[in-house]
């Protein structure tokens, strides 16, 4: 197993990293893996993607999040310049790898993380790498550091999306026991020059936002692109957008939010050979919409063979190595009503009580419609040059983890 330690911050002896795989190895043989480890007065703070591990070391009261925040960035840049961050990634690409962290991080501190404006000096080419050295782009010492000046397009335009996802836990008696919703505002910007946009929501979210309403997003997060004192002062996200695609905005709403597609079962055993499982899924959302490509995954017991199927709606199909019936439906018109029959040969019944008993998990996509009801209700583009562009506007909700326990 390949590891690469990515090691940042002054004052630490950089010979500290070696004591950091044993330390994971014992942490994991006693089944006490946590995202940092001390070791004396360092610490480690690490994440793993693929086969690689990513490090940073501290000998202070570092802000967690933001060192995290900054590790999960590095796998985002390093994605981007090399497609897939792995093993044969890192050694083929040592060189670029320490350009990118130089440029990342000065004395412990994030720098540039924009891969939009690294890649503008920082290239895979090592000829390149040694001319570009003579010149900064202007980009990084600018205020507008995230967007670089003299974009062309032939044709401008904005699309928009306006993603949820929905969260919901609901008990074998059909009780909501948590529910929220998670939602995003994304952009792909493709606009010349450097112009400024105006994005208006409806009342409701933006009242929801400055805490008018009863209806109370929490977590929200801008870009920084957004100027946050216009938007205290008159409630206009205004701002200067990244070239290509970025998040504007992302927020959660904690309320009460009932399954969009709602799931019965029932079970019956048969003395100890046979199960038989009946699911039954029911729109609740309004007739107008339709859920695209739902997938309801019921677990069964491990040792179930001989499987036998009938849908009233799509096709299920059995996945053995992951104990479960995949019921696919293509498209889930709201207020539908929809049944999945499975049988099972079951030659020991009696492990079931063992294994116990994992929720049935729902997921689904339903475009054009939002739980929340935030919508765009206009999208003004300034620039000197005058153009004319086009604004397109999404809106999707998705599955984030529905589950129903039955029982």
């Amino acid at each position: 197993k390949f590891t690469t330690d990515i090691y940042y911050l002054i004052y630490v002896d950089m010979a500290e990293i070696d004591h950091f795989m044993p330390l994971l190895m014992q942490h994991e043989e006693e089944g006490l893996i946590c995202p940092v480890i001390s070791h004396g007065n360092v610490h480690f703070l690490w994440i793993k993607h693929s086969n690689l591990y990513l490090v940073a070391m501290t000998n202070k009261n570092s802000n967690a999040s933001l060192v995290y925040s900054f590790l999960y960035k590095l796998v985002e840049v390093f994605t981007e310049y090399f497609k897939e961050l792995e093993e044969e990634s890192i050694q083929d690409n040592f060189v670029v790898v320490y350009e990118l962290l130089d440029e990342l991080m000065d004395f412990g501190f994030p720098q540039t993380t924009d891969s939009k404006i690294l890649q503008e000096y920082i290239t895979q080419e090592g000829a390149k790498l040694e001319v570009a050295k003579s010149k900064v782009p202007t980009t990084v010492t600018n205020a507008v550091s995230w967007r670089s000046e003299g974009i062309k397009y032939k044709k401008n335009e904005v699309f928009i999306d306006v993603i949820e996802s929905i969260n919901v836990l609901v008990n074998a008696n059909g009780s909501v026991m948590s529910s929220d919703i998670v939602g995003s505002i994304k952009l792909k910007t493709m606009l010349s020059g450097m112009p400024e946009l105006r994005l208006g929501l409806n009342d409701r979210v933006l009242f929801a936002l400055t805490g008018r309403k009863t209806v109370v997003m929490e977590d929200v997060k801008f870009h920084q692109c957004v100027r946050l004192s216009r938007f205290e002062s008159d409630r206009t996200i205004s701002f200067i957008p990244p070239d290509g695609e970025s998040e504007l905005m992302s927020y959660r709403i904690n309320t009460h939010v009932k399954p969009l597609i709602w799931i019965e079962s029932v079970i019956e055993k048969f003395s100890h050979s046979r199960v038989e499982i009946m699911v039954k899924a029911k729109g609740q959302f309004k007739k107008q919409s339709v859920a695209n490509n739902v997938e309801v995954r019921v677990p069964v017991p491990s040792d179930a063979d001989s499987p036998k199927f009938k849908t009233s709606t799509g096709h299920a199909k059995y996945v053995p190595e992951k104990n479960l019936v995949v019921w696919t439906i293509k498209s889930f018109p709201g207020g539908k009503e929809f049944l999945m029959r499975a049988h099972f040969g079951l030659p020991s019944v009696e492990n079931d009580e063992l294994e116990g008993k994992p929720p049935i998990t729902v997921k689904f996509e339903i475009p054009y419609f939002t739980v929340s009801g935030i919508q765009v209700r206009y999208m003004k583009i300034i620039e000197k040059s005058g153009y004319q562009a086009l604004p397109w506007v999404r809106y999707i909700t998705q599955s984030g983890g529905t589950s129903v326990h039955y029982l």
